[in-house]
């Protein structure tokens, strides 16, 4: 019998869809060890192998592009829709491409977060399409009206053929979907004990004076970090290498530490609106105040 090989197409926009993804992917290794993982996507190599333990193979392609950002929070909509149009232009030369290579290493399934060309080339190479996700791009760049409407109308044909959502928490109703099965949160767990992580970095400070700054992949251009020097008796943690040096900021800087890896430590993250972190923290019933 041969080797089951899955094919994760993932949207290389920010780092949260690899997350998601990346824990989801971990417990499918952990569920059936035979398994070939294959994860499609831009996404650096070291973020996936911080939620996934076992071996896989990593392809870097990109297949949509989300939203083109300076930060977390500031949209570059222009460039954003010339990469949109770009990717349209190509996609039946994207798809054959991969056809090759699905075929080729004998792919059965394509599980995708949430890029629509997956469904183009899950049906070029005669194999279904999985997704899973909490909003489909069809969703956000409808709103933005204008030439982004047509994009939108063009994703949402691809993801009518989808052959199964798995619809997360915290959604909008993605109706081009046709079958939707809807399922619980996805994260990571914490990899240490949080007294293991006080001694590893010398922390002192109670839980409740504790508190994780995540900003995403793409973080913040102008976190007020200055600003922390009012609270002196609390310790913050953050992930930001370009942070400044303070007394109570802790920059973690190795990569097999992850924000959920803290989590337990503080009393609350204090975060843009992302899934991924709103998903592992709401999974740690840990308190989120969000930034916008």
């Amino acid at each position: 019998m041969s080797r089951p090989v899955l094919y994760i197409a993932i949207t290389s926009h920010g780092f949260g869809h690899a997350v998601r993804t990346a824990s989801v992917a971990a417990a499918i290794q952990r569920l059936c060890p035979d398994i070939l993982l294959i994860l499609v996507t831009t996404i650096p190599r070291w973020l996936l192998e911080s939620y996934i333990p076992g071996d896989f193979i990593h392809r870097p392609r990109a297949f949509d592009v989300g939203v083109i950002q300076t930060d977390s929070l500031t949209m570059d909509k222009e460039v954003t829709l010339t990469k949109l149009q770009q990717i349209r232009f190509s996609a039946r030369s994207i798809i054959a491409s991969e056809v090759d290579f699905i075929r080729n290493n004998r792919v059965g399934l394509i599980l995708a977060d949430i890029p629509p060309l997956a469904v183009g080339i899950a049906q070029a190479a005669d194999i279904p399409c999985w997704m899973m996700s909490n909003f489909g791009w069809d969703f956000i760049y409808r709103d933005w009206g204008g030439e982004f409407a047509e994009i939108a109308d063009w994703i949402s044909e691809y993801y009518r053929k989808c052959d199964r959502l798995f619809r997360l928490p915290l959604h909008e109703p993605m109706s081009a979907f046709t079958h939707i099965t809807d399922v619980g949160l996805t994260g990571g767990s914490p990899g240490y004990s949080a007294d293991q992580l006080r001694k590893n970095f010398d922390l002192k400070s109670p839980e409740f004076k504790t508190a994780l700054l995540t900003f995403g992949g793409l973080g913040l251009e102008q976190i007020p970090y200055h600003n922390l020097s009012r609270f002196p008796d609390w310790q913050f943690i953050t992930f930001d290498s370009q942070a400044p040096d303070l007394p109570n900021l802790l920059k973690i800087k190795d990569h097999d530490y992850r924000p959920v890896d803290f989590m337990p430590l503080c009393s609350r993250v204090i975060s843009k609106p992302g899934y991924s972190t709103f998903a592992e923290a709401l999974r740690l019933d840990i308190q989120i105040a969000s930034v916008t």
